[in-house]
């Protein structure tokens, strides 16, 4: 079986706070490391009240710090809210606190609404069309300073940071291909163009002095439970909470219930199963399967697993069986 992952959005659940949603985070963390999954990513977004991991790279130290071996970055990074150097500086930071350590997934899409853009950016002159050249700035603050250089990272100048592109379209499948690095799909919340931006990748990878030949993670979102029935009722969380966001109300991750079908309008309730198509839910054995046939549809690299679940012990017991999935395939 493939190498598995974690992505974690750090949610905040209806009742709880930021605070109880950053330890959950620690704590997962440990767990994973733990349970062998190679890597555990925190996402960037604003302004959302489901989502404690805004200062993405700040929540990347703290879960470093609370573990040994497991690589911790970010899936990812929203490049057109930041200057490259900035970033380079944190996460070089990150590289030199925890070496060997730290990837950086960067992603062109603004994680949050149009007037929170403007309100972390002041300006919104800087936007995705400028991502491809943002990306390379970055990655030359990576590289070993040359002598006369006026503007370096310190921390950042020669030291290895992994960059991967992260996509949810056929662009960032492009940009990786020609800039020869990692690429991760977002399959887990955006699987139209999954099989078509794999071809692109795949096809049009140049190699690099970063990777060699294509390598490929794609997103999966994955709720284990000791019964289909269980698990089912568990992702009832993600649904409510995903008609949620697409209706302009952003909400806390909510508890679960037993037949979500009384509480979203049954038009609403097919466009989610399109865009949950990519989701595994059930007993063990079920899920076993469904990620057997993704990665089989796909030949993925690796899995990068989210489980957006109300209850922290059903989450952890969740990425529990996932893992014992992975160890006995």
């Amino acid at each position: 079986m493939i190498p598995f992952s974690v992505l974690d959005l750090s949610p905040i659940v209806a009742g709880g706070d930021a605070g109880q949603a950053l330890r959950n985070t620690i704590d997962l963390a440990v767990h994973a490391e733990a349970l062998g999954y190679r890597r555990y990513w925190l996402a960037e977004h604003h302004n959302m009240p489901g989502i404690a991991s805004a200062a993405t790279s700040v929540v990347i130290g703290q879960v470093a710090r609370a573990t040994k071996t497991i690589r911790v970055g970010s899936g990812g990074i929203m490049l057109p809210n930041h200057a490259p150097l900035v970033i380079a500086e944190q996460f070089g930071t990150l590289a030199a606190l925890f070496p060997g350590r730290i990837d950086l997934g960067l992603g062109r899409a603004p994680g949050t609404d149009p007037v929170t853009s403007q309100a972390l950016r002041r300006t919104l002159e800087t936007d995705a069309e400028a991502f491809p050249q943002d990306v390379v700035e970055l990655m030359n603050y990576f590289r070993a300073a040359e002598p006369g250089q006026r503007v370096r990272a310190v921390p950042g100048a020669g030291l290895d940071v992994p960059v991967w592109i992260l996509g949810s379209s056929l662009f960032g499948a492009q940009l990786a291909a020609m800039l020869g690095l990692p690429f991760a799909f977002a399959s887990h919340f955006a699987p139209a163009q999954l099989m078509d931006a794999i071809a692109i990748y795949r096809a049009r990878f140049q190699p690099s002095a970063h990777l060699d030949k294509p390598y490929l993670m794609c997103g999966l979102t994955a709720i284990a439970a000791d019964s289909d029935a269980a698990a089912k009722r568990l992702f009832t969380s993600q649904q409510l909470a995903f008609i949620s966001l697409r209706t302009g109300n952003p909400i806390p991750l909510p508890a679960p219930v037993d037949d979500v079908e009384k509480f979203i309008d049954p038009r609403v309730l097919r466009l989610l199963d399109e865009v949950t198509s990519r989701s595994v839910v059930g007993a063990p054995s079920t899920v076993r399967e469904g990620i057997k046939a993704f990665i089989a549809r796909t030949h993925a690299d690796e899995l990068m697993i989210t489980t957006p679940v109300f209850d922290h012990a059903a989450r952890i017991h969740s990425y529990e069986l996932v893992a014992r999935i992975r160890d006995e395939a």
